[in-house]
């Protein structure tokens, strides 16, 4: 069973005591950003923090950039339209209530100007062969003909915006074992 890191145990007293407590995770596919938010969130004490996934407002696989660009509007905001990403096409408007926390997962989460906005920044650090591994057997098909595309994405990202500097804890596989 995957336990929530200790040092991020550790943070989450202040973190909910926070009158709006906005939380970043940042890494590659399949570093287990989704599944460190759903423990975080999980564990929260109090009122269960509202949870957005990155890849909800994506706008296809060459959004990237574009969506992390829009998480600070989405941030100070009340909500969201989605990506269908069946459709190809934008999709419907997810409403968020902003007395809530906010935890945040995905690969262009943390940039500086999200940063600003956030009480902490997660970067996940895992090699790339694990992250391949993990993010093909859960998308598989519907992922693989867009990995290398969506990499090259991230690659730009982590160059501009060195997400790893911008985090407060940087978490690795191991802890996430």
């Amino acid at each position: 069973m995957i336990e929530l890191p200790a040092a991020l145990s550790l943070r989450l007293p202040q973190l909910s005591s926070a009158a709006r407590a906005v939380v970043l995770i940042d890494g590659g596919a399949g570093s287990g950003k989704t599944t460190l938010a759903g423990l975080l969130r999980d564990a929260w004490p109090g009122d269960t923090p509202e949870l957005v996934g990155m890849d909800e407002f994506y706008p296809g696989w060459d959004g990237l950039a574009s969506a992390a660009s829009q998480l600070p509007q989405i941030i100070n905001g009340r909500g969201f339209t989605s990506w269908d990403w069946t459709q190809h096409r934008p999709g419907t408007w997810r409403d968020l209530d902003t007395s809530r926390a906010l935890i945040v997962e995905g690969c262009g989460a943390l940039i500086p100007a999200s940063r600003a906005l956030a009480d902490l920044g997660i970067w996940l650090d895992v090699p790339e062969a694990i992250r391949r591994q993990r993010a093909l057997a859960r998308d598989g098909a519907m992922f693989a003909p867009h990995w290398d595309r969506w990499a090259a994405q991230e690659a730009a990202h982590w160059q501009r915006h060195q997400p790893e500097r911008l985090a407060d804890l940087v978490i690795t596989d191991s802890e996430l074992d």
